[in-house]
């Protein structure tokens, strides 16, 4: 009988307790997944850049900065490309349908970070076309079922027109789908002057400057030359790559990898000790049959791979479904809310596998290691 087929065979021996087991391990790395997933996509390491700058107002993302930054920014030197942009939040239809409006000037934009958003030549004449066009990413073109050349009304949360509306209206000149996968494409583009020109309050300002650093220009030390232009101003300036931003912006509220961890470590130390302690009774229900596979002439080295194996098998076919399921989850919600499942986090998902299928089965393993055979007859 072959050492795999042993292996399946031992593991199945109680199907009901198996499939909790299973069930268990499931649940464990899915949340694994969806959490690393999310740490993955909202903390940058998965579309963020380290090398495109965003300069705010020191004071705060939602306080704005004057139009007349740009030229000063644009002339420093190592400054490769700079664009303006300022922000339009509000919903379509109901209010928890919540969509993002970047407003910049096309062409600028474009020369910034239009490969990253892939935005062609075609979308960006579509766009500059008439002031109220807008290009919509495609995640967020898929999740609301938007297609080019219908029109959509987003009602601003705060961003009031001069005729007291807050009703902005827009006809969808295209559907940009980014660089790659892992490009934040949950959000439209729009035209400033369309925004600037019709908005109640904050004229001629605008909410960042986006820089692109001239190659071999460190982007840290540019950064830090940027804000000491404006250190003296009435408006100072912070200047921030993308990745520092995201990392910022969700440090405001909590540390969410911190928590994410715990909360993952507390899942997987709960899953330590119940398979452990599983793992121990069911070797002790085969007390006398490890006797026998002993008096068979299965070295004990062999009595320990065949316990490891088992526990091994349950947590591989356990983590698989977790992952698939995980997967899964990212295909459907991860545009909206921003879950990113890379070969980084699989990688780490199958590495926790092994040690915990090691770790679960080495005091069971080494215990019926250990067993003498005269001792396993008496358990009879």
């Amino acid at each position: 009988m072959r050492f795999l087929h042993l292996v399946r065979r031992n593991a199945w021996r109680k199907p009901l307790r198996t499939v909790l087991l299973i069930s268990c391990v499931t649940v464990a790395f899915l949340i694994f997944g969806l959490t690393a997933s999310f740490i993955n996509g909202a903390q940058g390491s998965a579309g963020a850049s380290n090398d495109l700058l965003a300069v705010m107002n020191a004071a705060g993302r939602t306080q704005p900065l004057p139009m007349a930054y740009m030229t000063r920014i644009a002339s420093e030197p190592g400054v490769a490309s700079v664009a303006y942009m300022t922000r339009l939040r509000g919903y379509v239809n109901v209010e928890k349908n919540v969509v993002a409006v970047s407003a910049a000037e096309p062409k600028l934009i474009a020369g910034v970070n239009g490969k990253e958003l892939g935005l062609t030549p075609e979308l960006v004449s579509a766009l500059g076309e008439t002031r109220d066009r807008v290009l919509v990413g495609q995640a967020l073109a898929e999740a609301q079922g938007w297609s080019v050349g219908q029109r959509i009304t987003v009602t601003a949360f705060q961003t009031a027109r001069k005729d007291g509306s807050r009703d902005w209206r827009f006809e969808i000149a295209g559907i940009f789908d980014g660089e790659n996968a892992n490009t934040d494409t949950y959000f439209m583009l729009a035209s400033y002057d369309y925004i600037n020109t019709a908005r109640a309050r904050g004229a001629d300002t605008v909410d960042a400057f986006i820089v692109r650093p001239a190659a071999g220009v460190s982007p840290g030390i540019l950064a830090a030359r940027i804000d000491a232009l404006f250190a003296n101003s009435a408006t100072p300036t912070r200047t921030q790559s993308e990745k520092q931003f995201l990392e910022a912006f969700l440090r405001q509220y909590a540390d969410v990898g911190l928590i994410i961890n715990l909360v993952v470590g507390a899942a997987f130390v709960t899953l330590l000790m119940i398979v452990v302690n599983t793992m121990v009774f069911a070797v002790r229900e085969r007390t006398f049959e490890i006797g026998v596979l002993k008096t068979l002439g299965f070295s004990s080295g062999r009595i320990l791979m065949l316990v490891l194996g088992e526990t091994l098998l349950i947590f591989a076919v356990g983590g698989t479904l977790g992952l698939i399921l995980a997967k899964v989850a990212t295909v459907l919600a991860g545009p909206a809310l921003g879950l990113v499942l890379s070969t980084v986090v699989l990688a780490k998902a199958v590495s926790i596998i092994v040690v915990l299928g090691l770790s679960t089965g080495l005091i069971p393993a080494v215990n019926a290691m250990r067993t003498p055979i005269t001792a396993a007859f008496r358990a009879r």
